[in-house]
């Protein structure tokens, strides 16, 4: 019996792993964005208040998430691997 055949091989994961990858790897641009101050307007559309810092804690966030899936991702990569 093939690995490929058993539920949960390898092949069942790649989307996933492509998705955290796409994901972690937007959320990286964007965090390096807003620390820049130069993320789109459409980012900003939920802050009322303009000019008080909220850039620096999106950034840290989207950074954050960034690692967090590039991680999960390689991760799970690592561990389908075997």
């Amino acid at each position: 019996m093939s690995s490929d055949s058993v539920s949960g091989g390898a092949g069942t994961k790649r989307p996933l792993i492509i998705t955290l990858a796409v994901v972690g790897a937007v959320a990286l641009i964007v965090g390096i964005l807003w620390f820049a101050g130069a993320a789109p307007s459409f980012l900003d559309a939920g802050s009322h208040v303009k000019g008080s810092g909220n850039h620096v804690y999106r950034g840290a966030a989207g950074v954050v998430v960034g690692i967090a899936a590039l991680a999960g991702a390689w991760f799970m990569n690592k561990r389908s691997a075997r």
